[in-house]
Parts: structure tokens; C-alpha cells; sequence
């Protein structure tokens, strides 16, 4: 059907920079605007709630990315599998892996609301949360985590519809979300005085419009893939890869929030409220100069999983190699740009002269190897696309627990609370080396792949 978004025009071309600009653009826009709405959100909370309410803030981050692992778990998992499909000509395989995705996106939702809600005092109080902490954490968390069920399904729904090369719908999704989450976060913020209660109802309010939206996409029939009730009923074959696949995402989430919880412990120890509420607002512009790294590696997978499924190994190295050049042109760039002159960012989201201080020192230390940050993205990504599980999970698991947890307890040994920012570099150094070794016997594979399986009229 002409309605059908997915054909020759799509995915199937040689023309790799276009290809990825093309899929990165909206996924750049989307991103950029709920980076943006995390950042307002912030700012209203910073300005109208205190640095207890950033503290909260900080305190909370661990778990969200917990219900935000589980989405990215079924999402990249289902994405990878209906992208390679779709590579092999396997349609009928293609919408089985959607319809098993939302499957596992409810189970997934389901199980993180039994696993936080009833213990919720017992998380928040480990990763560090003061006497004066911990009501504003708790208001806040317990929004967030009915919002989980609307948010996992969401952040799925937007993966398959980028799968089949459709990265339009998952933008409008995403900044139509954001939007309205900014809009009712100034009203219950700033106008009806809700304090941080308010902006976890917003939240509610923003992700359950954005899943609505994305499930309206698949009814409306301006689709290729269908959302078929027989292809709900699980496949464990396809479940399992799904869940091998994606487990590396979410596993590095979920080591990532351990990691987050143990570090938010030793800042509390020793900076105390203040520190945790500079490491929120470090998170934060994290959070938007990492994103083009973010961008390229979402653009680039469904590319990778395509090309890949169809033996074109010539267009994976392209696109490898292209992506990881624009992600350190980037993070290079962004390096320089926080790390010089880190005061006027700060000072966006507090006036504390006691904050700005502690915020300074956080992000000099944090922030010294962010260059490396976006070729890492693209590297764990690679490895999701084209279905290597185990190399993505080492990968996943590396970073947050055998490398920054140690260099934390070591640096802290030293320094104490400056050890804890110098946590973040460290790891991110010999990440990236692991990273590199991975790799290796990768590439063997593609240039054998060249060789072996390439129509010459296809490396033209």
C-alpha cells in the first residue's frame, strides 16, 4: 500500500549518510525536547522547591532508570530482531517479534511496579536519602513509578516504529510528551504551589498521552508492520532472543542504578545534601551533551540490524565508521564547552552560591573523559543491532559495576567526595578499551562477511 511507510526508499540503500541523517534527525528532536523538559523540570524544582527538592531529584534518578532499563530491554531487543527481519525479507517473522514486544513491555511494566512500590522507603533510604530527604523523594517516586507501565510500553512502541524506519512517529511521540510535561509542571509547579508531587503527576499525565499515540499509529493502518492479537500470545524462541538482546540495555541500566546508588551514598557521606544536589544538576547537562552521541547510536541501529540481516557488510563498517566519527566530533565539542565555562549552565538551574560551588568542582571532575562517552553509545549499540547479546552485556555490565564501583571505592579512599566525581572518568577510560577489544573479532566477521557474501553490484 502506498500508506505503508516502509520500502526500497527506506532502509534499503547504499546511501549511508544520508540514511542516517535522515533517522537520526527525529530521534534528535525528540530527545532534545525531553532532555529539555528534564531540564525545565529541574530548573522549576531547583527555583520553587530548593536543593532538598534537587536532592529528591538526584535520589530518585537510580529507580527511574530502572523502569526506563525495562523499556529499552524489550524495546532494543524487539527493535533488533523486526529490523533484521525485515533485512531477510521475514515480514510475517517482523510483526510476530512486534506484537511478542508488547508482550514483554507489559510483563516488564508489571513486574517494576511489584518490585518498588511496596519496598519504596527501603530503596530510597540505601541510595542515601537524608531525614530531610526523603519525603520529597518519596512523593515524587511514587508518581514515577505508576507512570512506569505507560512509559515501558511507550519507550518500546517508539524502538519498532524507528525498526521499520518510520522515526518520525516515535519524534512527535516523544516531543508531544515532553511538551505537554513542561506545560503541567509549570502549572502544578509554579502556579498550583504542588511542589515535586506536581511533577510526577505531569509525568503520568505526559506518558500515558505518548503511549496512546504511538498505539494509535499502529490502528491507524499508515503502518507496514500490524499489530495482529495472535502475535500477542509468546513465542519463546522470539522472547528469548528479545530478551538476550535487550537484557544488555537494560542490564546496563540496571548496573548503571546500582552503581548511582552506591556513589549517591558516598556523596551523601561525605558533601552530604548539597552534593547530591550537584549531582543532579551534573545529570542534567550530562544529559544534553551526551545526546548527539544518544541520536547516532538510535539512528544508526536500525541501519546496522538491516544491513547486517542482509549480508551487506560493507554498509555496516560505513555506518559503524560514520557514526563514531560524529559522535567524538560531538562529544569533543561538548567537552570543551562545559568544561571551560561550566558556571553560566549551572547557574540556570540555581542562585545557592553554596550549590554553584559544589556544582563547579562536580562536573570538572565528572566530565573529563565525555569525549569518549558518544563512541561508547555507538559501541554498545552495534552490538545489540546485529544480535550479539553476550558482547553487549559485558559491555553493559563493565562500565557501571567493574570499573566505576572499584575506581570509586579507590578514588574515595584518597580524595573522599572529589574521588567520587574522578569515579566517572576512570571508567569511562577503560570502558572504552574494553569496548575496543569486543570489537575486534567483530570486524573480523564483517570483512570476511565482505568477501564471502557481497554482490559486487552492492559495493558500488
Amino acid at each position: 500500500m502506498e500508506e505503508n511507510r516502509f520500502n526500497k526508499s527506506v532502509l534499503d540503500t547504499d546511501k549511508i549518510g544520508h540514511l542516517l541523517f535522515k533517522l537520526s534527525m527525529p530521534v534528535f528532536f525528540g530527545m532534545f525536547v525531553h532532555s529539555l523538559y528534564n531540564v525545565i523540570s529541574a530548573i522549576f524544582i531547583g527555583r520553587y522547591v530548593g536543593h532538598l527538592g534537587m536532592a529528591a531529584l538526584s535520589i530518585a534518578f537510580p529507580l527511574q532508570m530502572i523502569g526506563f532499563g525495562l523499556g529499552t530491554m524489550s524495546g532494543i531487543g524487539g527493535m533488533s530482531l523486526i529490523s533484521r527481519f525485515l533485512g531477510a525479507r521475514e515480514n510475517e517473522q517482523a510483526e510476530k517479534s512486534l506484537g511478542n514486544g508488547i508482550t514483554l513491555a507489559v510483563i516488564l511494566s508489571c513486574l517494576a511496579i511489584i518490585g518498588l512500590m511496596p519496598f519504596l522507603n527501603f530503596w530510597l533510604t540505601i541510595m542515601g536519602a537524608s531525614e530531610n530527604v526523603l519525603p520529597y523523594a518519596r512523593e515524587y517516586m511514587i508518581y514515577i513509578i505508576i507512570s512506569m507501565i505507560f512509559a515501558i510500553i511507550g519507550t518500546s512502541l517508539m524502538n519498532y516504529t524507528r525498526a521499520e524506519g518510520n522515526a518520525k512517529v516515535s519524534m512527535v511521540a516523544m516531543i508531544a510528551g515532553a511538551i505537554i510535561d513542561i506545560i503541567l509542571c509549570y502549572i502544578f509547579i509554579v502556579r498550583m504551589q504542588m511542589g515535586v508531587k506536581g511533577a510526577g503527576v505531569a509525568t503520568i499525565i505526559a506518558q500515558l498521552f505518548s503511549m496512546l499515540y504511538l498505539l494509535n499509529y499502529y490502528r491507524s493502518g499508515k503502518n507496514y508492520l500490524k499489530i495482529r492479537v495472535a502475535n500477542f500470545i509468546p513465542d519463546i524462541k522470539i522472547m528469548k532472543e528479545m530478551s538476550a538482546i535487550g537484557s544488555g540495555a537494560f542490564i546496563q541500566m540496571f548496573a548503571s542504578s546500582l552503581a548511582a546508588m552506591i556513589l549517591f551514598k558516598m556523596a551523601a557521606t561525605y558533601g552530604g545534601d548539597y552534593a547530591l544536589g550537584a549531582f543532579g544538576i551534573a545529570q542534567r547537562i550530562l544529559m544534553f551533551i551526551t545526546m548527539p552521541g544518544m541520536v547516532l547510536s538510535q539512528g544508526v541501529q536500525p541501519i546496522l540490524g538491516f544491513n547486517y540481516g542482509a549480508k551487506r557488510f560493507r554498509l555496516v563498517i560505513r555506518s559503524m565508521n560514520l557514526a563514531l566519527v560524529w559522535s567524538l566530533i560531538f562529544g569533543t565539542a561538548g567537552f570543551l564547552l562545559v568544561y571551560f565555562t561550566p558556571e553560566p549552565f549551572i547557574r540556570i538551574f540555581t542562585d545557592d552560591p553554596e550549590l554553584i560551588k559544589m556544582s563547579i568542582a562536580t562536573n570538572r571532575y565528572m566530565f573529563l573523559a565525555l569525549p569518549l562517552l558518544g563512541p561508547l553509545h555507538i559501541g554498545t549499540m552495534i552490538f545489540q543491532a546485529i544480535g550479539k547479546a553476550k558482547q553487549a552485556f559485558i559491555t553493559a555490565f563493565g562500565r557501571p559495576v567493574i570499573f566505576l564501583i572499584p575506581s570509586a571505592l579507590f578514588w574515595t579512599h584518597l580524595f573522599r567526595l572529589k574521588g567520587v566525581w574522578l569515579a566517572f572518568p576512570s571508567s569511562d577510560v577503560l570502558t572504552f578499551f574494553l569496548v575496543g577489544i569486543l570489537m575486534l573479532p567483530i570486524l573480523t566477521e564483517f570483512r570476511k562477511g565482505i568477501t564471502q557474501n557481497e554482490i559486487p553490484q552492492t559495493l558500488q
